[in-house]
């Protein structure tokens, strides 16, 4: 072989080599720019504030959690319905994609939606699946909704396919709710959601949250879950005020080495019963 030749295939490999590296930038660039959307999305949607009632104490927290150039489908919402009940949601989306990230918006958008048509829990529920199935997606999301009496303290629960939230008392109790739950929404048509009723004691707290909390390599979910039970029951023993509670929930979620969105919505009440 010449030494001609060699120069001539070496050239040649570093122009493919040089071209492959482009495209390789270029494709780069382009799922960076759909991950900065997908955030922008996610950020545009979350509330930019939270309800206030007497006595009743709510905190969020988020904690995006990115896996390579993915971003996940978690969220939270709290708002007041027409009746002056307070609306409450948190779930999950299906999928780590800007498609995701949209599908997302579109479930809270129509439970707020349909909140003010119609805020019991599981009705509610019902009614944003078929909206969902309506939309002939591919995606489905989780959810847990619950409706807050702020006078009487009832709080009112549904689930479609998302896991149980956390509660505790004044008195350190604590434990896991075992309501019935429904399928995730978007799946199956003509679902049932069952309506789960708790009260809010006072000085008691309710810990809504995402799997991305509880759940990852390094914890399986039922540990999660019992680990976030004993925070609240020292939490509500200690008075943490609610913000206090959701930091600590979230900061908990680094142990899990969760690779996926981590949410946390605490309601809390600060008032101790001044009679039987």
């Amino acid at each position: 072989m010449s030494r001609t030749g060699s120069t001539d295939d070496g050239d040649e490999l570093l122009v493919r080599l040089r071209t492959l590296t482009a495209q390789a930038r270029a494709q780069a660039e382009v799922q960076r720019s759909r991950v900065e959307l997908a955030i922008a999305l996610q950020r545009g949607m979350l509330p930019r504030g939270l309800p206030v009632a007497d006595g009743v104490r709510l905190a969020v927290r988020y904690a995006p959690a990115y896996q390579g150039l993915n971003v996940g489908g978690d969220w939270y919402d709290a708002f007041t319905i027409p009746d002056g009940r307070i609306g409450l949601s948190i779930g999950d989306v299906q999928g780590h994609t800007i498609e995701a990230a949209a599908f997302m918006g579109q479930v809270q958008v129509g439970l707020r939606a349909l909140a003010s048509v119609d805020s019991d829990p599981g009705e509610l529920l019902a009614r944003t699946n078929e909206l969902l199935l309506s939309l002939s997606s591919d995606l489905f999301a989780t959810c847990t909704f619950m409706r807050l009496d702020p006078e009487t303290r009832l709080l009112e629960s549904a689930r479609a396919g998302h896991l149980p939230c956390v509660w505790a008392t004044a008195d350190g109790r604590s434990g896991i709710t075992r309501d019935e739950g429904g399928p995730p929404l978007g799946v199956l048509s003509g679902a049932v959601y069952p309506v789960t009723r708790y009260r809010l004691d006072a000085g008691g707290v309710f810990v809504m949250l995402t799997d991305g909390v509880v759940e990852g390599p390094s914890m399986p979910l039922d540990e999660g879950l019992d680990q976030v039970a004993r925070l609240a029951g020292v939490a509500a023993v200690a008075r943490l005020d609610a913000d206090a509670l959701a930091a600590a929930v979230i900061k908990g979620a680094e142990r899990v080495g969760h690779d996926d969105d981590a949410a946390v919505l605490v309601i809390g009440h600060d008032t101790l019963d001044t009679h039987p």
